[in-house]
């Protein structure tokens, strides 16, 4: 377990078991710390049963449809551990290995690098894959997930972080129906029934799927919609309105204000999609920290990616990471509290 902690006290810690985001902790409107991710008191839930709290996801971040893609003219076969589809690297992606981590200091942030080594064929992926991943807690109350990744042969990669939030507090805030969302998305990827983009690019106007302007996760979510069934609420890639800050690339993708507290996140990556989702699967079987029963809607996850299913569509942003080239990848979560 490493802690993190910036000059204004918020406190951050982390597992080398799959890179987890234990805890973090942030101040309310009164000036009050909260921990705000949910997860487990021990490493045992973690690898018990975890539906990826707070971990790294790697080699391919969401689902390959029947966990099988075609590169170069080879056919790969990957685990099948999402009904018929593969997800998040499979049956030990990178949320089960332990991460070699190195603390660091710099003047105005505390940080972690971690390194892993996935051999080639780890989970069915082809090419030995270099991925290394830093994490940094600024004093300007920004967390920052810089990715970076070499390979030499020809592979699939999507890295992104799972945490679960509730803005509210853990253990305080019941579900996260009332936190407001703004995402920066006019078009989403629809589903079919296993959650595996039909490859339509649509418009979020007029859909529960406009979050352009500031709305409340419960306003719509359960709006008799076709793609709010197959993901049983929110479980959808938004497409992400790419301006860029300054010639860096990063784009402001999502801001989330929880009332109560008065804390907000807003969310700038490098990525081209955003995977909204609203906990939907949490139903109050897991006892997590301090023995808190996580029920429904309990927790959302906002993970920076490239779309699902990249390998199987050739219209969508390509994914595949070759020799000689590198994968790099940032986002950033900046915090702050709302009067």
């Amino acid at each position: 377990m490493y802690t993190l902690k910036n000059a204004h006290g918020i406190e951050l810690r982390v597992l080398d078991y799959g890179g987890i985001i234990v805890s973090l902790k942030l101040p309310d409107r009164a000036g009050k710390f909260d921990d705000v991710v949910l997860g487990y008191d021990s490493l045992a839930g973690y690898e018990r049963a975890s539906p990826y709290f707070g971990a790294l996801i790697g080699r391919y971040g969401n689902r390959i449809a029947r966990g099988r893609f075609t590169l170069d003219g080879r056919t790969y076969t990957l685990a099948t551990n999402n009904g018929p589809n593969h997800l998040h690297g499979g049956a030990r992606g990178f949320d089960k290995v332990v991460w070699d981590v190195t603390p660091f200091d710099g003047p105005d942030s505390v940080g972690l690098i971690l390194r892993y080594t996935s051999r080639d064929g780890e989970e069915g992926y082809p090419g030995m894959l270099h991925a290394t991943v830093t994490y940094t807690l600024t004093n300007r109350d920004e967390l920052i997930f810089d990715y970076h990744a070499t390979t030499d042969r020809a592979t699939p990669v999507n890295l992104t972080q799972h945490s679960y939030f509730n803005l509210a507090g853990h253990g305080r805030g019941g579900d996260i129906l009332g936190h407001v969302v703004t995402l920066n998305a006019d078009h989403f990827t629809p589903v079919d029934s296993t959650l595996i983009p039909t490859g339509e690019v649509r418009s979020v106007a007029g859909t529960p799927f406009d979050f352009r302007s500031p709305t409340s996760i419960g306003a719509r979510i359960d709006a008799e919609d076709l793609q709010l069934r197959h993901g049983r609420g929110y479980d959808h890639n938004f497409v992400l309105n790419k301006g860029g800050k300054g010639g860096t690339g990063l784009t402001l993708a999502a801001r989330v204000y929880e009332p109560t507290s008065g804390r907000v996140m807003e969310i700038s990556t490098t990525e081209p999609g955003l995977q909204f989702y609203s906990g939907n699967y949490l139903d109050g079987t897991l006892r997590g920290k301090q023995g808190v029963v996580y029920g429904h809607r309990g927790g959302f996850a906002m993970e920076t990616q490239h779309f699902p299913d990249s390998p199987n569509k050739p219209a969508f942003p390509s994914t595949i990471l070759r020799p000689g080239a590198e994968y790099r990848s940032r986002t950033i979560y900046a915090f702050s509290v709302q009067p």
